[in-house]
């Protein structure tokens, strides 16, 4: 039985360059119904963010989207979920999201995934949550970013143990398999600048 009964996916209102994102997007999908993870996720109707909640929808799960106010029309909602919450500003947006989930998966997006994924890592690194937090990295979509992460830890901007916050795999079922398993390393952030 898995401890993970809700799953936030931060991805694109875009399909993207590559039909393997969107497979990708289903493959997830799939996987989170199979161990009955419920989807949590950007509300949209579109592009990657589409593709997840009408999968997972079809597999028989269930899809709670959270949208803003001013995104509803821009974002084109999804009406036909399990529940639509719209709320008044993105902040009550992601904090929700982050309230409801039981971890955190970016498929491939724009500055908003990307923006989203590394705030809700920041979180964890800070102690704010305990909850796992990954890449789903399609085609090496997320190679730059993962490679920019190491370097900062090369130059001892982040610690080698915040780094292990960030599980990478190019499998869903495998990423879930690494968030059932996940222990939130202990570290305190604000320790001396030589403590890397």
């Amino acid at each position: 039985m898995s401890k993970m009964k809700k799953l936030c996916v931060y991805c694109g209102s875009s399909a993207g360059g590559q039909p393997d994102y969107a497979l990708a997007a289903r493959q997830l999908a799939r996987a989170m119904v199979r161990q009955n993870i419920d989807l949590v996720y950007g509300g949209a109707s579109v592009g990657i963010m589409g593709e997840i909640a009408d999968n997972v929808l079809e597999e028989g799960g269930n899809v709670i989207g959270i949208i803003p106010k001013d995104l509803f029309v821009k974002e084109v909602a999804h009406t036909g979920l399990t529940e639509l919450r719209e709320v008044a500003s993105m902040h009550e947006r992601k904090l929700l999201m982050a309230e409801l989930s039981d971890g955190f998966i970016a498929l491939p997006g724009g500055f908003g995934t990307i923006e989203e994924i590394l705030e809700i890592i920041t979180w964890s690194q800070l102690g704010i949550h305990q909850k796992p937090c990954g890449l789903l990295n399609v085609c090496h979509y997320y190679d730059k970013l993962i490679n920019f992460l190491d370097h900062a830890v090369s130059e001892h901007f982040i610690k080698k143990i915040h780094r292990s916050i960030v599980l990478v795999e190019e499998c869903p079922e495998i990423l879930l398999e690494k968030f059932e398993a996940y222990n939130t390393p202990e570290a305190v952030k604000w320790l001396g600048r030589n403590s890397i």
